[in-house]
């Protein structure tokens, strides 16, 4: 149980998946379908105002954007849990690796860092976030084949 991987072939060109990624009006639009507070950019502090069904509110915290190619981010993982004080909980980073491919991008998602997770919550985290990329990834398909 260290990472999550997905792998997709997204029928768009590498442009429209950056912007889907990258963009916080688009994000939203597939990603949560919530409202998002802030900018992606490097060392930004993104606010996503998500629904409990969607894991409640959470911060992404951007690292790294180089366009069209990667995008990476930190937040903490699984749905939002009052009891605890997320400044002393560790994060997981997210990075999205976009490469050509023969008919779209190959688009990589990967999510490490869960063994920097308390043992009593990262099974419980690591099992919903291994379903939220399932969902998120066909949502990402649906959006991009949408936009074209």
């Amino acid at each position: 149980m260290h990472s999550i991987e997905r792998k997709v072939l997204l029928r768009a060109p590498r442009s429209r998946v950056w912007n889907a990624l990258t963009d916080v009006k688009k994000f939203s639009q597939w990603f949560c379908g919530d409202s998002v507070e802030g900018a992606f950019a490097p060392g930004a502090r993104v606010h996503v105002n998500a629904s409990a069904e969607q894991g409640g509110n959470f911060d992404i915290f951007v690292q790294e954007m180089q366009p069209e190619h990667l995008f990476t981010w930190r937040w903490h993982p699984g749905a939002h849990d009052s009891s605890l004080d997320y400044a002393k909980e560790p994060t997981t980073l997210v990075e999205f690796k976009l490469a050509d491919a023969e008919g779209g991008t190959l688009l990589t998602i990967t999510e490490s860092g869960f063994d920097a997770i308390s043992l009593a919550r990262r099974a419980k985290v690591f099992g919903q976030n291994n379903q939220g990329w399932d969902d998120q990834v066909r949502n990402l398909e649906r959006y991009v084949n949408q936009a074209a």
